[in-house]
C-alpha cells in the first residue's frame, strides 16, 4: 500500500507533532508513506516565504528526507491529460497543483492523504483519506 501525503497533511504534521496525523504516521510502515515533487514544491514555497525561512527550510528538509518522492513522470503526464480532459468536460476541474498531485497518486495507485477531501473526492478513481479526522484510515 502506498500513501501519498498532500501538502495540507504535511503542514498539519509540521505545525503540530502531536496531531492525529502524527499518530497515523507512527502506525503505518515508513516505506508506505510517500511525498511527490509537487507537494514538495508547495512546501518549499511556504518555507521560503516564512518569516523564519532558514529555520523553516531546515525543518522541511529534515521532514522530506524521511520519504520517497514520487515524480511527475510520463505515466503521471498521461493520467493528468485524461483526468483534466474528463474533468473539464464535466465542469468539475480542481486546482492545477491538485490536479498534478491527483495524477501522480493515480499513476502510482496511491491513497492520497489530504485534508482537502471535498476537492480531491471529485477525482474519479482516486482513493482519499483524511488522517486529521478520527474516522480516517
Amino acid at each position: 500500500m502506498i500513501y501519498l501525503l498532500d501538502t495540507s497533511t504535511c503542514i498539519s504534521f509540521l505545525r503540530r507533532r502531536s496531531s492525529p496525523v502524527a499518530a497515523k504516521l507512527a502506525s503505518v510502515r515508513p516505506e508506505e508513506v510517500h511525498l511527490c515533487s509537487v507537494v514538495k514544491a508547495e512546501l518549499y514555497y511556504g518555507a521560503y516565504r516564512s518569516q523564519q525561512s532558514d529555520r523553516s527550510l531546515a525543518v522541511l528538509r529534515e521532514f522530506v528526507s524521511q520519504f520517497r518522492s514520487l515524480p511527475f513522470d510520463d505515466l503521471a503526464a498521461e493520467v493528468y491529460g485524461q483526468l483534466r480532459a474528463d474533468m473539464a468536460g464535466a465542469g468539475t476541474l480542481i486546482g492545477p497543483n491538485d490536479l498534478l498531485i491527483a495524477a501522480i497518486a493515480l499513476a502510482h495507485r496511491a491513497i492520497l492523504v489530504t485534508e482537502n477531501t471535498d476537492e480531491f473526492r471529485r477525482v474519479k478513481g482516486l482513493a482519499v483519506e483524511n488522517w486529521q479526522t478520527v474516522s480516517s484510515g
